[in-house]
C-alpha cells in the first residue's frame, strides 16, 4: 500500500425494493407475528414474504379480525401488534380495530397498500383516502412517496407507537413504491424526522409534594388503571410495594385488572359504572385520591360534580393531554408509572414517612363495613346456570394454570371482571374505552399466538361473539386451541339491562329470536363444540373443554334475564348505586337515586 493509497469503510447499505423493506424492517425490528390479509396493492410485500421464515403470518378472515388480533398480542406481551392489509376496503375495514387501540392504548403498527402515487386522488380502484380517514384515529400516520423515506418512516412509527403513551401509527405505502428501489438503513442508523422524546421521568418537586400530600391523608385511595400495565411488569411490582408502604387501598378501571393481585386484602375490586360497593364509595369519600395511568373517563367518574367531592387528586400520567382533561388535578405529574412510582417510594423511604395509624384503622372500618355487603352477591338456581356462576367455576377451574382471559363487549364482559380475579398484569384483554363487540375472538388469537402454550379463553356473549366468528377458521388453519366460552341468554344482554332500567321494559330489537347452534357451528369450522344447559354439568363441561387441543365452543345456557348489578345510573355519582337486592321498581330507584344512599 502506498502513501497516497486510502482505505475505505465497508458499507452495510443494501439496496432493496419498497416491499423488501418492510420486510426486512420488519425482522430488525424484532417483530416475529404480523396479522394480515392480502389484496392487489400489497402483493409485493406478500411476495416479500413468500420465503422469509422469520416472520409468521397468520392469515384473518377480516381486517377488522387482524386489528383485534394485534391488539391481543401487544396486550398480552407488551410487544407492538403488526397489521398488513390492502386499499381501500383493507384499509377501512380495519379502521375499527384502529381506533380500539387509540382508545385503549394499545401500541400497534398497520400498513395499509395504496395505489400507485400517480393514480392518488383519481378515484382509482380500491382507493381511498386512507391517511385522511385515519388521522383523527391514530397516534401518527404516513402516507409514503419516496422509498428513500421508507426505512426512516418504518422505524420511527415503532418508535412513536411504543413510547409515550402507546398507540397505532398507520403507513400508507403506494404499490409503485413498494416495486422501487431504495436503500436501506437499520433502526440505529436512520435519523428520525420527528423528535419525539416522551417525558417519563416525573418532576422531582411534584413527586415530593404528592408524597407529603399521601402522608398526611387520613382516608387515601389508588385508582389504578391500565397506564400501569401498559408501563411493563415492573410497575405492577412498584404498585404493589406502594400500597403496602402507605397501607391505602387499591381499586382499578377495567383496563387495569391484574396490575394489582385480587387476591390481596388492600384489593376493593373493580371501580365504576358496574364496579364495587366498597370500591365506588372508596372513591367517594377518599380525602386523598392517587390516579395512576387512568384517566378519569365517564364510567369511572360517574357524575362529574360529584366526584369525589372532597377529594384531593394527585393524577399521574404519561400522556400531559390527560392531565386535567376531565377531573382537575391538584398535583399533576407527567411521567412513566413505573418510573414515578419507583422515585415516590423513594422519598417515602428516605423521609422515613408513614400514614396516621388511627386514621387508617378508621378508613379500613369503614371500608370493611362497605365490603360486608357483599355487593356481587347472587341469588344461586340449582335448575339455571346463573352467568356469575358460570363465570366464577370458571375461574376456579383454570385458576392454577396460565390462563389469559379475552372478552367480548357486554354484560359478559363485566361479568368477567367482577368473578374473575387477575393477579398478574397482561392476562385480561378487553375493549375498554370503545367497547367493541366482536373484540375478543381474533384477540384470543393474537394471544394464543403469542403464548402457544398457554390456557386462552375469550368469555362472550352470544350476540357479540357472532359479529367476527369467521376468525375461527383463522384458529383452526394456525391449530390454536382458544377457548370461545359463550354465555348464552339469548339477548344483547347490556341493551336489554338498559332497555328494562332506562326505557320502561320496550325491547326494541334486542332479542335474537334465530341464533345458530354454536355447538354444530363448531364443528362446521373443525373445532369442537360444547354445551351445558344445568349447574349440574357445568364444571365437567369446562374440564372438558379445557382438555381439548382445538379450538372450541362452548354454549353455556344461562338464565335469561339477569341483570349486571352493581350500577351506578348514568348521570349518577359513585354513592349512589343500585344492588341486586333492590327490589322494587327499578325505574323509580333511577328516579330518586340523588335522594338516597344505597
Amino acid at each position: 500500500m502506498t502513501a497516497h493509497q486510502t482505505i475505505e469503510a465497508p458499507t452495510t447499505t443494501e439496496t432493496l425494493t419498497g416491499a423488501e423493506i418492510v420486510v426486512r424492517a420488519l425482522i430488525d425490528q424484532g417483530v416475529e407475528v404480523l396479522f394480515g390479509y392480502p389484496g392487489g396493492a400489497v402483493l409485493p410485500i406478500y411476495d416479500a414474504l413468500f420465503e422469509e421464515a422469520r416472520l409468521q403470518h397468520v392469515l384473518v378472515r377480516h381486517e377488522q379480525g387482524a386489528t383485534h388480533a394485534a391488539e391481543g398480542y401487544a396486550r398480552s406481551t407488551g410487544k407492538p401488534g403488526v397489521v398488513l392489509v390492502t386499499s381501500g376496503p383493507g384499509a377501512t375495514n380495519a379502521i375499527t380495530g384502529i381506533v380500539d387501540a387509540l382508545m385503549d392504548s394499545i401500541p400497534m403498527i398497520v400498513f395499509t397498500g395504496q395505489v400507485a402515487t400517480h393514480l392518488i386522488g383519481t378515484d382509482a380502484f380500491q382507493e381511498c383516502d386512507t391517511i385522511g380517514i385515519t388521522r383523527p384515529i391514530t397516534k401518527h400516520n404516513y402516507l409514503v412517496k419516496d422509498v428513500a423515506d421508507l426505512p426512516r418512516i418504518i422505524h420511527e412509527a415503532f418508535h412513536i407507537a411504543t413510547s409515550g403513551r402507546p398507540g397505532p401509527v398507520v403507513i400508507d405505502i403506494p404499490k409503485d413504491v413498494q416495486f422501487s428501489k431504495g436503500a436501506y438503513q437499520g433502526p440505529k442508523e436512520v435519523v428520525h424526522a420527528h423528535n419525539y422524546n416522551p417525558r417519563t421521568k416525573g418532576d422531582s418537586a411534584k413527586i415530593a409534594e404528592a408524597v407529603a400530600l399521601i402522608a398526611g391523608a387520613r382516608r387515601p385511595i389508588l385508582y389504578t388503571g391500565g397506564g400501569v400495565i401498559n408501563a411493563g411488569p415492573r410497575a405492577s411490582e412498584l404498585l404493589r410495594e406502594f400500597a403496602k408502604l402507605t397501607g391505602a387501598p387499591v381499586t382499578s378501571t377495567l383496563m387495569g385488572l391484574g396490575a394489582f393481585p385480587a387476591s390481596d386484602p388492600a384489593w376493593l375490586g373493580m371501580l365504576g359504572m358496574h364496579g364495587s360497593f366498597e370500591a365506588n364509595n372508596a372513591m367517594h369519600d377518599c380525602d386523598v385520591m392517587i390516579a395512576v395511568g387512568a384517566r378519569f373517563d365517564d364510567r369511572v367518574t360517574g357524575r362529574l360534580d360529584a366526584f369525589a367531592p372532597g377529594s384531593k387528586k394527585i393524577h399521574i400520567d404519561i400522556d400531559a393531554s390527560s392531565i386535567s382533561k376531565n377531573v382537575r388535578a391538584d398535583i399533576g405529574i407527567v411521567g412513566d408509572a413505573g418510573s414515578v412510582l419507583e422515585d415516590m417510594i423513594a422519598v417515602w423511604k428516605q423521609r422515613n414517612l408513614a400514614t396516621d395509624k388511627a386514621a387508617m384503622d378508621e378508613w379500613w372500618r369503614q371500608i370493611e363495613a362497605w365490603r360486608a355487603r357483599q355487593s356481587f352477591r347472587y341469588r344461586p338456581d340449582t335448575k339455571l346456570i346463573k352467568p356469575q356462576y358460570a363465570i366464577e367455576r370458571l375461574y376456579e377451574l383454570t385458576k392454577h394454570r396460565e390462563t389469559f382471559i379475552t372478552t367480548e363487549v357486554g354484560q359478559h364482559q363485566m361479568w368477567a371482571a367482577q368473578y374473575y380475579h387477575f393477579e398478574q398484569p397482561n392476562h385480561w384483554m378487553t375493549s375498554g374505552g370503545l367497547g367493541t363487540m366482536g373484540y375478543g375472538l381474533p384477540a384470543a388469537v393474537g394471544v394464543q399466538m403469542a403464548h402457544p402454550d398457554a390456557l386462552v379463553i375469550d368469555i362472550a356473549g352470544d350476540a357479540s361473539v357472532q359479529m367476527t366468528m369467521q376468525e375461527m377458521s383463522t384458529a383452526i388453519q394456525y391449530d390454536l386451541p382458544i377457548k370461545i366460552f359463550i354465555l348464552n341468554n339469548e339477548w344483547m344482554g347490556m341493551v336489554r339491562q338498559w332497555q328494562q332500567l332506562l326505557h320502561g321494559e320496550r325491547y326494541s330489537h334486542s332479542y335474537s329470536s334465530s341464533l345458530p347452534d354454536f355447538v354444530k357451528m363448531a364443528e362446521a369450522f373443525g373445532g369442537v363444540g360444547l354445551r351445558a344447559e344445568t349447574p349440574d354439568e357445568l364444571d365437567d363441561k369446562i374440564r372438558e373443554m379445557i382438555d381439548v387441543r382445538k379450538p372450541v365452543l362452548f354454549d353455556c345456557r344461562i338464565t335469561k334475564e339477569e341483570n349486571c348489578f352493581p350500577m351506578i345510573p348514568s348521570g349518577k355519582a359513585h354513592n349512589e348505586m343500585i344492588m341486586a337486592e333492590d327490589t322494587r321498581d327499578l325505574g323509580t330507584i333511577i328516579d330518586d337515586a340523588g335522594k338516597r344512599l344505597v
